[in-house]
C-alpha cells in the first residue's frame, strides 16, 4: 500500500467514521466520546472512543484498537486489506495500490490497563442491592459470582465479578458494564444433572436469572457476548440437545441460526417462554413486579 494514503486513513477521526456508518455518541466526557456499541445490541454505552489519541475500546468485548482495528469488527475481518477496503468504502476514498510487503506500522492499543484485580466473596453490599433490583436473589447470586475489586489509572472500583473459562471476568454493576480481558467463555456444570442437556445464555444476568426461576436443571454455558459462539462450540459437542435462551433480537436470532446450522435439531430454541421481553431477565423482573401487585 501505499504509506501515505493509509496514513491518511489512520487520521480520519474516528467519530467522524461511526458517523458515516450512523453512529453518535451517548455522552462526552473530556476527551472521552461513550456509544453503544456499534456492531453489536446493547442498551448501556460500554464503547468508548478517545479523541486525542484516536483510539477505541469495546468494555464489553475486552478489546480495542485504532480505525483499521475497528473497520475490522464491522468487516468481521482480521485481513488487514478488508480493513482497508472497508474504510475506502465507508469514507469514500479512492483505494489504495496494493505494495508487495505488508505494512508494519499499525500502533497497538495500549488502553486501558487493569491493575490490582482481585477476587473476594460476594457479601451483602450495594452490589447485592443492584442484583436484587435486577431480581436476582443473593443466594444465587453468591453462588455463581463474586466481588471484583480493580482499578484503573491509579482508582480503585468494585463490581459484581463473574469468572470465564480463561481467568477473565465479566463485570457488572450499577454503573459499569464490562470485563477484565480475556474475554472468553464460561461453562457452569450442575452436579447430578443429566450429561445429555446444556442451556445456553448470552449474559450471566440471563443465566443468574434461570437459577432463579429454578430453570438450570442441567449444565449451562454463558457466551459473555455473541461474539464467543465459534468459542462456545468446543464446550457443545458433547451434548445431545442444546436449549437456547438468548435474546430476543436480531444479534440473538443470528446467533440461534449459527448454532442450528452447526448442531441441527439438536438445538432448541426455549426464547418463547419470554415472548414479548427482550431477555430471561426482563422476564424474570416482570413476573417478580406481577407477583409483588398481586
Amino acid at each position: 500500500m501505499e504509506r501515505t494514503e493509509i496514513d491518511a486513513m489512520r487520521y480520519i477521526p474516528l467519530a467522524d467514521f461511526l458517523a458515516r456508518l450512523g453512529h453518535e455518541p451517548v455522552r462526552r466526557s473530556g476527551n472521552e466520546l461513550w456509544y453503544r456499541a456499534p456492531y453489536r445490541n446493547e442498551r448501556t454505552p460500554s464503547f468508548r472512543v478517545n479523541v486525542a489519541k484516536q483510539l477505541w475500546y469495546d468494555f464489553g468485548l475486552g478489546k480495542g484498537g485504532d480505525i483499521f482495528t475497528l473497520a475490522g469488527e464491522f468487516a468481521r475481518s482480521e485481513d488487514f486489506i478488508e480493513q482497508v477496503k472497508f474504510i475506502t468504502e465507508t469514507a469514500n476514498m479512492p483505494m489504495p495500490v496494493p505494495e508487495v510487503s505488508r505494512p508494519t506500522f499499525l500502533p497497538k492499543p495500549s488502553e486501558p490497563a487493569f491493575e490490582g484485580v482481585e477476587a473476594v466473596p460476594l457479601l451483602h453490599s450495594p452490589l447485592t442491592e443492584y442484583l436484587a433490583g435486577r431480581g436476582i436473589p443473593y443466594a444465587v447470586a453468591s453462588r455463581y459470582c463474586c466481588r471484583l475489586n480493580y482499578g484503573v489509572r491509579g482508582k480503585r472500583y468494585f463490581a459484581v465479578g463473574f469468572p470465564n473459562v480463561s481467568g477473565g471476568y465479566e463485570i457488572r454493576s450499577r454503573f459499569f458494564k464490562g470485563c477484565v480481558p480475556p474475554k472468553d467463555v464460561s461453562p457452569v456444570k450442575v452436579e447430578g444433572s443429566s450429561a445429555g442437556v446444556c442451556s445456553v445464555f448470552e449474559g450471566f444476568m440471563d443465566f443468574l436469572s434461570a437459577a432463579t426461576l429454578g430453570l438450570e436443571t442441567g449444565d449451562c454455558l454463558v457466551l459473555n457476548s455473541v461474539a464467543n459462539v465459534e468459542k462456545a462450540m468446543k464446550h457443545l459437542d458433547g451434548y445431545g440437545r442444546i436449549d437456547c435462551y438468548l435474546d430476543r433480537d436480531e444479534a440473538g436470532q443470528r446467533t440461534l441460526e449459527t448454532l442450528k446450522r452447526h448442531y441441527g435439531e439438536r438445538v432448541c430454541d426455549r426464547s418463547a417462554l419470554y415472548d414479548g421481553c427482550k431477555d430471561l431477565n426482563e422476564y424474570l423482573q416482570l413476573t417478580k413486579k406481577k407477583r409483588n401487585e398481586q
